[in-house]
């Protein structure tokens, strides 16, 4: 047997054909980028979804295999609105690192009650939820809102461009807020009203539930098979969990990609402003997350500065650096901050700085700075009552170990390290063998390697923490100033 999961990220797309034990047999990538037509707008044309798409799996596929079922996933939440005939009407406004809605996220607070919507949607309105980025279309761009009835993500985009259905997974929506109530599971028709009174909002589903079969206008498009079934698919970040297994209570998941992105599996729902509350990628299951707006997107920045050396000589450079990175703090806010600090205009800080400070000392500090940020969180997790006893890391900041290393030394956590770690098109494809008796998914992707804490490291660090949770009070006047400034140019 024969899954394919894709999954649309933020800086390409990805597919992988995978067997029934889980063994990947082939894999396939697609690069983009996202576009930035102002400061603090991030947006991306859904067509380049299903052309990427389209070309993955006509790739994956050339040697004529047939695929039993298809897994899909994508970044989100996102907004890529539609009309009554799922035309989209204007580029997909992507989750958090997109920080245009301030004003809403103000707004829809005092209409509908900051505390109400914490308690009904599981976490306040952040840069993160869907409503907020609606009510800014429908204050900025006003034909396009009314024309607008449908809603979007990239899975729930391919999903409707393989079948025809228009459905969406219950995860994501629990991240729509204002728009879902998690504790009835199902949509909240007064504050939809409330912001979006003509919409048509997807039926819902489970993310390994089936969305439908691929149709004969889409097997055309991409070599599958009429007929082949199709789950609903999900954000990223839980398909990436799903991927490693990290989907019981205890479990956290960490990924390093573009962004960092934190879940830990609970027993009950959580609601603390600082993190998101959501609904899991199972029934019955709840998830505490959390996001940094950048990670990768730092080190991948220093090295165009840099003139693009390669990442593996910029690590050895970073190592040779040295715990500290030579006395030099970084606060890794380069596009905004997501939890626990939620604060769009926060930026970047450099500190420290000297003439001998070189490239290595750079890099190494963007990445204890991701780790400081990785610690934060799980200090917040746990001050709300997450109870975390294992650790699973995922994403292409896995390779090398260096990265993983560092985060683990700063958080004084061991990590688990899977054979696959490829991530969410791997957990896509995971999701739809899981419907298939065949499929054996309790041998997939067994744990290669643990990166344990060094102790005299954990101590150090520690001690330096503690400066760089001073910093950004230190500096938040100074960068919401400059944000001010950035946006007036």
């Amino acid at each position: 047997m024969r899954f394919l999961g894709v999954d649309i990220g933020t800086s390409s797309s990805k597919g992988v054909l995978v067997d029934a034990s889980g063994t990947v047999l082939a894999a396939a990538v697609r690069r983009h980028s996202v576009s930035r037509p102002r400061a603090g707008h991030v947006e991306m044309d859904p067509e380049v979804w299903w052309a990427e798409f389209c070309g993955i799996t006509r790739e994956l596929l050339a040697g004529g295999e047939r695929v039993d079922a298809v897994g899909v996933s994508g970044m989100g939440p996102c907004v890529a609105l539609a009309d009554a005939a799922n035309r989209q009407l204007r580029p997909a406004i992507l989750y958090g690192v997109d920080t245009r809605a301030g004003a809403q996220i103000t707004r829809l607070h005092a209409e509908l009650g900051r505390e109400a919507v914490l308690d009904r949607c599981g976490s306040v309105l952040s840069t993160q939820a869907v409503g907020p980025k609606v009510a800014w279309v429908a204050e900025h761009e006003p034909e396009v809102f009314t024309a607008a009835r449908r809603l979007f993500m990239p899975a729930s985009f391919l999903a409707h461009r393989l079948t025809g259905a228009y459905v969406l997974d219950h995860h994501s929506a629990s991240q729509s807020a204002p728009f879902y109530d998690t504790r009835a599971r199902d949509w909240y028709r007064p504050w939809v009203e409330a912001v979006w009174p003509h919409a048509e909002l997807p039926e819902l589903r489970w993310p390994g539930d089936p969305a439908g079969t691929v149709s004969a206008k889409a097997a055309a498009a991409t070599g599958l098979a009429t007929g082949t079934p199709v789950i609903t698919g999900t954000i990223d970040a839980w398909t990436e969990a799903v991927s490693v297994g990290a989907t019981r209570p205890g479990d956290l998941m960490l990924m390093y990609g573009t962004t960092m992105f934190l879940i830990a599996t609970v027993t009950e729902q959580l609601r603390v402003p600082e993190l998101w509350s959501t609904v899991g990628a199972f029934p019955d299951t709840r998830s505490l997350a959390g996001g940094m707006a950048t990670s990768g997107a730092v080190t991948e920045w220093l090295r165009g500065l840099f003139g693009s050396p390669g990442h593996a000589d910029l690590l050895k450079e970073a190592a040779l650096s040295g715990l500290g990175a030579r006395g030099l703090a970084m606060l890794p806010y380069f596009a905004g901050e997501r939890t626990p600090v939620a604060d769009p205009d926060a930026r970047g800080v450099i500190a420290g700085l000297t003439v001998e400070h070189t490239r290595g000392d750079l890099y190494r500090a963007a990445l204890e700075a991701t780790a400081h940020g990785v610690r934060h969180n799980i200090e917040a997790m746990g001050e709300a009552g997450a109870g975390i006893k294992r650790v699973v890391a995922v994403g292409g900041g896995t390779q090398g170990g260096l990265w993983t290393q560092i985060v683990s030394d700063v958080t004084g956590l061991p990590q688990d390290i899977p054979t696959v770690t490829v991530g969410a098109s791997y957990g896509a494809a995971r999701l739809a063998a899981q419907r298939t008796a065949e499929a054996d998914i309790a041998v997939w992707n067994p744990v290669r390697e643990q990166r344990v804490p060094d102790p005299a490291a954990v101590v150090a660090y520690d001690r330096l923490h503690g400066l760089y949770r001073e910093l950004y009070p230190a500096t938040r006047a100074t960068a919401h100033a400059l944000a001010r400034f950035q946006r007036e140019s």
